[in-house]
């Protein structure tokens, strides 16, 4: 069947080209996940205000609807890795774009179809909820791990240096597509807007099926483009894990749960940015000009470790990039200060870089490439399940004790708790 659907010789023989194609894919890798931004929260929460006022829905009941939806897009990426595993990235990621793009049509059109039945708000929710499932399943999830693993497999000796390469671009769109989308609703229109959005996911999911290729073996060509004569040798690939193997192995959980946690964690500080600043006398003008520090270091690091991780084992930056995260959390504590304000930016750029290279290379190194997609989609719903509590779990703490610090004090703990597990648990089959 997947053969069937993608013939690597189809349409063209990558094997004519004068260049080495793992940088095809390294560019539409880095398109998939900028095309994914509308799955991402920062992309879906730009028209937030939008859906409140013509679905009838107040905000509390909105961030419901977009939590049910993300933790349902949650327990099915699992299964979405298997897929991965069986039909290859290519079909994956322009099946999952060309479904998204259908997806936020269908946003688009939840106004329409809510009033087509005489619904009131609780059919409005259940619509939303529905689009909010889709475009984090296909978006967030399916197209982001996808577009993750399938440059994974065309580079080894130089995979930490080109995956945070992608990062730079990946970041820097990131950052600016909440000013692109909001400029883009003011000159056009919300449903314009995300009718925009689809058209481009559709486009990107055309351009994937055409120029997207699994893997260089079934290409005819090496990976890192290399002749097979000029291969560096190393130690033995290791024999590939399946997803029940990697269950029942720590390393899997302690990756798992240490990125999660950033997840869960980063989620709830963008959430709730404003108000967190507030509670330390801060003002908005400040939070957000947070972000951009941040990722200022979080790119010299993420190229830094990415091309330090091509030559050395991964746990020293497992280790590295939790204690970033408890600095980051130790400023939040202190965040009236200006000391713990510039040790949130240094500890949580730190983390964030580490963040990039560590869930790109941990799950290849320590499980192999062949049940790749099914393994990382268990981390990836993890993570998703994670993202989507973390701003409730902050709300929670701040309803019953007054203040944002017994959130912060948890996932402190939690992440110390981390920390002792990746220094005391060993990585026996990881392989540089």
């Amino acid at each position: 069947m997947k053969a069937l659907l993608a013939r690597p010789d189809w349409p063209f023989d990558i094997r004519r080209i004068p260049f080495f194609y793992g940088w095809v894919i390294w560019l539409l890798s880095t398109l998939g996940f900028l095309f994914s931004i509308p799955g991402q929260t920062m992309g879906m929460a730009v028209f937030t205000d939008q859906l409140i006022e013509v679905l009838g829905l107040s905000r509390t009941q909105l961030s419901l609807a977009y939590l049910v939806g993300t933790v349902g897009s949650s327990l099915f990426l699992t299964r979405a890795g298997s897929w991965y595993d069986r039909l290859g990235g290519r079909v994956m990621v322009a099946l999952s774009s060309l479904a998204l793009a259908l997806m936020l049509l269908f946003i688009a059109s939840t106004e329409v179809l809510a009033g087509a039945v005489g619904g009131g708000p609780s059919i409005s929710f259940v619509l939303i909820m529905l689009g909010y499932f889709g475009v984090r399943f296909f978006g967030q999830g399916v197209l982001t791990s996808a577009s993750r693993n399938v440059l994974l497999l065309w580079f080894e000796k130089r995979r930490g240096l080109v995956s945070s390469a992608r990062g730079v671009f990946v970041s820097l769109g990131f950052s600016l597509s909440p000013l692109g989308l909001a400029w883009l609703i003011g000159v056009s229109g919300w449903r314009e807007a995300l009718g925009f959005l689809a058209l481009g996911c559709a486009l990107f999911a055309i351009a994937a099926y055409l120029l997207l290729r699994d893997d260089p073996s079934s290409c005819g060509v090496h990976v890192d483009g290399h002749s097979e004569a000029s291969r560096v040798s190393g130690t033995a690939v290791p024999e590939s894990a399946t997803l029940s193997q990697a269950q029942r192995n720590p390393v899997f959980w302690i990756y798992s749960l240490s990125l999660s946690m950033h997840a869960l964690f980063a989620s709830a500080v963008t959430f709730h940015i404003v108000s967190i600043f507030a509670e330390s006398g801060r003002s908005a003008t400040e939070a957000f000009a947070y972000f951009l520090p941040v990722a200022v270091v979080s790119t010299l690091v993420n190229l830094l470790a990415g091309w330090l991780a091509d030559s050395r084992p991964l746990k020293p930056f497992l280790v590295l990039m939790l204690l970033g995260f408890i600095a980051g959390a130790w400023g939040l504590l202190h965040l009236d200060a200006d000391w713990g304000y510039w040790l949130l930016i240094a500890g949580f750029g730190t983390g964030g870089g580490l963040w990039s290279v560590t869930s790109n290379l941990a799950f290849i190194r320590n499980f192999g490439p062949l049940h790749l997609g099914e393994i990382s989609g268990l981390c990836t719903a993890t993570m998703v399940f994670a993202s989507a509590i973390g701003p409730a779990l902050f709300s929670l703490g701040l309803d019953a004790f007054g203040t944002y610090a017994a959130a912060e004090w948890l996932c402190t703990a939690a992440l110390l708790v981390l920390l002792a597990a990746a220094v005391l648990i060993p990585h026996p089959h990881e392989r540089k």
